[in-house]
This record gives C-alpha cells, sequence and structure tokens, in this order.
C-alpha cells in the first residue's frame, strides 16, 4: 500500500512539473540563451549548408550574419512578369533554382481562349536554399518585364528556441514516465502512467512536426512567380512621346485628312435632308419678304 501511494505521489508530482517546465520553458530559455541560440543558429547553417555547397553572394553574407547574432529568419518574395513564353519561362525558372540546389514546389496555369487567340497565364513557387535568395530574385525578374516585385523577412529565432526547450522538456517527461512505469505494479497506476506516456508522446511529435517546418522554411526560401502573356487582342501601346518626330508628322497629315474626309461624307449624307426640310422654309420667307416689301411699298405710296 505504502508503494502505491508512493508510486501515484510521484505520478501526480510528474504531471505538475511538467506544467511547470511546459511554462517556465521561456525562463529556461532566458538562463542559458547564449548555448540555445548557438546550437539553433549552428543547426539552421548547417541545413543551408547541406541544401546547397554554391555560392551565395550577397545572401551568403546575411546568412552568415543572422548566423552570428544567432537569428533564424525566412525570406519570402513575390514576382509579377508579362513574358512572351509562358512555357519557356517556366523551364528557364526551373532550371535556375534546380542550378542553385532548389526545386519547384508548386505550379498551376491557366489557357485563355477568346475569338479563336489564346494566351497562358500561371503560378509556380519556387523553394531556393537561403544563401542564394537574391541571385534567384534577380534571375526571376530578368525573365521578363516585371510588374510587381516585393520581398518580406520574418524572424522566428524567438519561436524556434522554444520549440527545441519545450522538446527538451517533454522528451525528459517521457523518460521520467518510463522509469516510473516499469517500477509500477499496481494496475491503476499502470493505466495512468500509460495514458500520460501516451499524451507526451503525442505532444512530443506535433513539436517535432513545428520544428521542422520552421527550421525547412528558414533553410528553404520561397519565390512565388506569377507570369502571364500579353493578350492577342491586346498588344501593348508605346508611350505617345516615343513615335519618331517624321512618323508623328506623317500620322497628323493623315488624321487631316481622315477629318477631311469625313466632314465631306457628312455633308453628302446630310444634304438631301437639308434639301426638303430647308426647301419650304426657304420658299416661305421668301414670299414673305415680297409681301413685305409689297406692303412697305403701299404706304409710301399713300405719304
Amino acid at each position: 500500500m505504502n508503494r502505491r501511494r508512493t508510486v501515484t505521489a510521484l505520478l501526480v508530482l510528474l504531471v505538475l512539473l511538467a506544467g511547470c517546465g511546459g511554462s517556465a520553458g521561456g525562463a529556461q530559455v532566458s538562463s542559458g540563451g547564449g548555448a540555445d541560440s548557438a546550437a539553433v543558429a549552428e543547426t539552421s547553417v548547417e541545413a543551408d549548408r547541406a541544401a546547397d555547397g554554391g555560392d551565395g553572394g550577397g545572401d551568403a553574407a546575411a546568412t552568415d550574419g543572422a548566423a552570428a547574432t544567432g537569428r533564424s529568419i525566412i525570406r519570402t518574395g513575390e514576382v509579377r512578369l508579362r513574358v512572351d513564353d509562358y512555357e519557356a519561362a517556366r523551364a528557364n525558372l526551373t532550371a535556375a533554382v534546380e542550378a542553385r540546389g532548389g526545386y519547384v514546389s508548386d505550379s498551376a496555369k491557366q489557357v485563355h481562349d477568346r475569338d479563336e487567340e489564346s494566351w497562358a497565364s500561371g503560378r509556380v513557387v519556387l523553394r531556393v536554399p537561403a544563401e542564394n535568395f537574391s541571385e534567384t530574385m534577380t534571375t526571376v525578374e530578368n525573365e521578363g518585364r516585371v510588374l510587381e516585385s516585393s520581398t518580406s523577412t520574418q524572424d522566428v529565432t524567438d519561436q524556434v528556441v522554444d520549440l527545441q526547450a519545450r522538446l527538451e522538456n517533454l522528451r525528459a517527461e517521457r523518460e521520467r514516465l518510463r522509469t516510473l512505469y516499469e517500477r509500477a505494479n499496481d494496475t491503476e497506476d499502470v493505466l495512468a502512467v500509460e495514458r500520460r506516456l501516451s499524451e507526451v508522446q503525442t505532444e512530443i511529435e506535433r513539436t517535432e512536426a513545428r520544428l521542422q517546418n520552421l527550421q525547412r522554411r528558414v533553410a528553404y526560401s520561397t519565390i512565388t512567380v506569377e507570369m502571364t502573356e500579353p493578350r492577342p487582342d491586346r498588344p501593348a501601346p508605346d508611350q505617345w512621346y516615343d513615335t519618331p518626330v517624321l512618323a508623328a508628322f506623317l500620322d497628323s497629315v493623315h488624321g487631316v485628312g481622315v477629318v477631311l474626309r469625313a466632314t465631306v461624307v457628312a455633308a453628302a449624307y446630310a444634304a438631301p435632308y437639308l434639301l426638303v426640310f430647308l426647301t419650304p422654309f426657304a420658299v416661305g420667307g421668301g414670299l414673305l419678304y415680297r409681301y413685305r416689301n409689297r406692303l412697305l411699298g403701299r404706304g409710301g405710296d399713300e405719304e
């Protein structure tokens, strides 16, 4: 009976310690922040180096700077392009990102039809090692006419460190529960330990998945590229001031001729209507004028 009470008391103590350990994970990280941050930075840098052995140019310096400060940075970019040939542009981007140790994680394409003409548009999502982010962005922007381009960064260092601290606490609790399970003899105590052990194992798997997801996003930057071909029925207009002087003069002369020709044609269309509707007014006006003059002439004779 005393042994059963001891096992029960130890189980309750483990549960209480687990709760306190989870809530105090941030405090543990603060007290040992230097070692944990260095470990996170080293893990991130090693993942980046394993993902790509090439030179990163400016990105390598940025990655080294992040590692030196112990930061975990997620980099993302978005680009909208006007391209002449969608398939050729997609193939070029795929080859470029694969040459830098990356890959295409997602793609979508649409073909638009109108008046027996067609054009394509779509989206590709590129994943590239973080040290090659800026170089890949430049390659993407050179693939066509840039309509819009943006980049952003997200510092997830605190999240990574917190998850690592929580994972360490959960694994320690799992080991204590396993030891307690081996020592438990009572059926009720065994079931209680098994239940808690299952909960801890589930939480460990969830925490590991979240940590791995963050580390993958830190190691591989994401570039989303939206591309579209020009519509055949909507040619891209040039700026009016880019027109050559002689061409502008000839266009103006042509415009004057068009206006004059349109005026003559409009007059030809209007002439029959004017003849029909204005003739009665003209005749009536002439008769009225003659009648008025006759009246005025009679008035002068009487005087």
